[in-house]
């Protein structure tokens, strides 16, 4: 308030504090403190004031929190306070009330937060906003009672608390500010460092608060909307430890292991059960469970695998993608990609390469004939041809590719070098 060695210079914040001051019934004595004069309110702090403040502060350094800085604001006001910061999710009061009665002065302030209440509460003895950058975010309020016994300068300790909010907000902020950077770093390193020594790697992710010594999936969102804090805030809530970041237009999460007997398929299904909740933010990548956290650098890159073939695909994300045959190639094409190229050439890569120098579509009528269960007539139906014309096609694709779709083994090799296909080169027609 008024020298502010401590406090900073809110010589001017304080009286406008003390003006803004709401008075409840039957509370006279706060209504002689908003009538002092200008130059009253505006003398040099008590010793009582410098000694209430710096306690304040000291218990918002000290990690106490605004619970131990609404019990000094309420002994120093001499009466029931409570701290409101809606945004931050905070209401705490000293002495605690029964928690109905928090629960609406928290309503109280979120709604004049956005559009000032017609009325004051009549329990609401004083309050004093709590305000950063210009905008209210908060407020401090002295709560009337039968055993309230407001202080003269009631309204002074009410504005060295909203003081004291502040600071914890920036305390808050700059642990979070630290916390992101150390996420982005650590989840960068996953991208990039397939090295990373296991254990160094399960004790940095301990430390951020998830647990991966049992292992993990990953998942990796390209956002198409402009939230990725909501995207990543919606990871941190559905899926317990969860480290979550976004880095470079997309949101990265390592999900740790579920604690359960079956360790592999829940996370997978939990994972599973949160993308619906990110897809109208952009599209969703996951990977296989890794056991071992060595193994990590792989799922992110299969996470990012799974992406990119979805982003060329209009199949619903909830078929085929990311389950199955596919999901074991990726697997592979993450650790072993020659191997998935091999596959390829060695199956479709002749038919693919015919249709794109004679704009025919060989592969197309393949992928339809083996999603109808070899039926010609079907076939035939599906992709609005002739019969014979699926012959013909079918018989060019043998003399091609040496591979016979009419023989199941051969089927079974041409149908995994389409899947290998798309999950290289995701263009096939559809």
């Amino acid at each position: 308030m008024r020298k502010r060695a401590a406090v900073g210079d809110h010589q001017a914040a304080a009286a406008r504090a003390r003006r803004s001051v709401h008075i409840g019934q039957g509370e006279r004595q706060m209504a002689d403190q908003r009538e002092r004069p200008a130059d009253d309110i505006d003398a040099p702090p008590t010793e009582r004031h410098r000694a209430v403040h710096l306690a304040m502060v000291d218990a918002v350094l000290a990690g106490a929190g605004l619970q131990r800085v609404a019990e000094l604001a309420a002994d120093a006001a001499g009466g029931p306070v409570a701290i409101i910061l809606p945004k931050r999710a905070i209401a705490v009061c000293s002495p605690r009330p029964a928690a109905a009665k928090l629960a609406r002065l928290s309503r109280y302030v979120a709604d004049r937060l956005t559009e000032p209440p017609a009325q004051v509460p009549d329990d609401i003895a004083a309050e004093v906003p709590i305000t950063a950058g210009g905008e209210a975010v908060g407020a401090v309020i002295l709560i009337a009672g039968p055993k309230s016994r407001p202080s003269p300068d009631a309204a002074e300790y009410l504005h060295l608390a909203a003081i004291a909010s502040l600071t914890e907000i920036a305390v808050e902020e700059a642990k979070e500010q630290v916390e992101h950077g150390l996420r982005g770093s650590f989840l960068e390193e996953l991208r990039s460092r397939p090295d990373l020594d296991p254990a160094e790697l399960v004790r940095r992710a301990n430390r951020l608060g998830c647990d991966v010594s049992r292992g993990g999936v990953v998942l990796c969102a390209e956002l198409t909307s402009d939230r990725p804090r909501q995207v990543v805030a919606t990871i941190a809530s559905e899926h317990p430890g969860a480290l979550a970041e976004h880095i470079d237009d997309r949101v990265y999460a390592l999900l740790p292991a579920a604690r359960t007997d079956n360790p592999a398929q829940d996370t997978r299904d939990a994972a599973r059960r949160l993308v619906p909740r990110l897809q109208r933010h952009g599209t969703v990548g996951l990977s296989s469970f890794y056991s071992d956290p060595a193994e990590f650098a792989r799922a992110m890159q299969e996470a990012e695998l799974v992406l990119e073939v979805l982003r060329h695909t209009d199949e619903p994300t909830d078929q085929d993608i990311g389950t199955g045959t596919y999901r074991l190639l990726f697997r592979v094409l993450a650790s072993h990609p020659e191997e998935v190229r091999a596959f390829y050439q060695d199956t479709v890569a002749p038919i693919v390469n015919y249709d794109d120098q004679y704009g025919t579509d060989l592969a197309g009528t393949l992928a339809a004939y083996l999603e109808q269960n070899c039926n010609m007539n079907a076939t035939a139906a599906a992709i609005y041809a002739h019969r014979h014309t699926i012959a013909y096609r079918l018989d060019r694709i043998r003399e091609l590719t040496g591979l016979d779709p009419l023989q199941s083994e051969d089927r079974e090799r041409l149908g995994l070098g389409l899947k290998a296909h798309r999950i290289i080169a995701p263009r096939l027609p559809q």
